[in-house]
């Protein structure tokens, strides 16, 4: 995998621990490498070199750091996946204290390690799981009730709750393929051109530049689409305002669905100050997943509410802007206006 020495320094000059298992440091003046949060004292940049992984340090001549253990990264990468087919294979959800005792950590210990293997904590993952068999069930066989104990859940009215929360859909909806849920749609002019915005009961579901509402049909071909009206205008006024004033943006309610993965890119996106860029391979690192740098350009491309999941704040390695579904021009501009104090 590449690499970027200078990313790599900054992560192990503040101790990243998010980073540990992802790159080691090696000291040219000690020999020894260490994982990015090691507390010993920091060497200077030009005495320090990155490998990928521990056996690379190994190769080039350097011994593992005795206070921070960077060999023991990959015990606990096995005991992550050890954990997540556990979970997998569960037909209840199950416990820290379970899930911990059957890898032989400590819950407290194995959560945060979880977490920054995955980007996501064992529950969320289970939570995640549980609602994609229940889709599945859904679309196999038609019936909810089904789908319901087959997924795992414990009842009707929990799964009303946490699908209708994750999902932004009923479970009839999921088995007709968005029927029964009412989107309304309006076209707001912008500096930037026409700007579609399409929402639910519970939030925007796309923002999108130059589209209408054949675009809102074909997106969500089973739902009931409906012109939006005054129902829909204060979410227009507030997308509006994003566009035009992004240093200033208002918070607006979204309903949106992604993988447990897209969900930690886009929340990462969200965190990016304005006027700042990040790189794909600074977003796949910050979710815990460095090499997995085309998945988070694949992520980031799936973003459906333009502008208020800030995708357009991601650039290349190399620092070219990288594309955007809407046309450079609105990336660049968006970028520049974020940059204005």
């Amino acid at each position: 995998m590449f690499l970027d020495p200078d990313f790599a320094f900054a992560a192990f000059d503040r101790r990243d621990r998010s980073l540990d298992g992802q790159f080691v440091g090696a000291v040219k003046t000690t020999g020894i490498y260490c994982k990015p949060s090691c507390p010993a004292r920091r060497p200077l940049r030009e005495n320090v070199e990155f490998f990928s992984t521990p056996a690379e340090a190994r190769v080039a001549g350097y011994r593992a750091c005795q206070r921070c253990k960077p060999d023991e990264i990959g015990r606990d990468r096995e005991a992550v996946n050890k954990a997540l087919q556990l979970i997998k294979d569960a037909e209840e959800s199950l416990s820290l204290a379970e899930l911990a005792r059957a890898v032989g950590y400590a819950p407290h210990h194995f959560h945060r390690l979880f977490k920054r293997e995955t980007g996501v904590t064992p529950s969320a993952y289970w939570r995640t799981l549980r609602t994609k068999r229940a889709e599945a069930a859904l679309k196999a066989n038609g019936r909810v009730t089904d789908a319901i104990y087959e997924a795992g859940y414990s009842g009707p009215s929990r799964f009303y709750a946490e699908t209708g929360r994750r999902l932004g859909m009923t479970p009839s909806a999921w088995k007709n393929g968005g029927a029964g849920v009412t989107i309304r749609w309006a076209v707001a002019q912008t500096t930037l051109g026409p700007m579609l915005i399409a929402a639910t009961d519970k939030g925007i579901c796309r923002l999108s530049f130059n589209e209408g509402e054949a675009d809102v049909r074909e997106h969500f071909p089973k739902a009931t689409v409906e012109h939006g009206g005054a129902k829909l205008s204060a979410l227009v006024e507030g997308a509006v305002a994003a566009v035009e004033h992004p240093r200033a943006m208002p918070r607006l309610p979204l309903d949106i669905a992604g993988t447990a993965f897209q969900q930690a890119v886009w929340q990462e996106l969200t965190k990016i100050p304005p006027g700042e860029t990040r790189t794909y391979a600074q977003i796949a690192a910050a979710v815990g997943k460095p090499k997995a740098v085309r998945a988070a350009g694949s992520a980031n491309g799936a973003n459906r509410v333009a502008v208020l999941i800030p995708c357009h704040r991601v650039i290349r390695t190399d620092g070219s802007m990288g594309g955007y579904a809407y046309g450079l021009p609105i990336k660049q501009e968006l970028l520049k206006r974020e940059s204005v104090a």
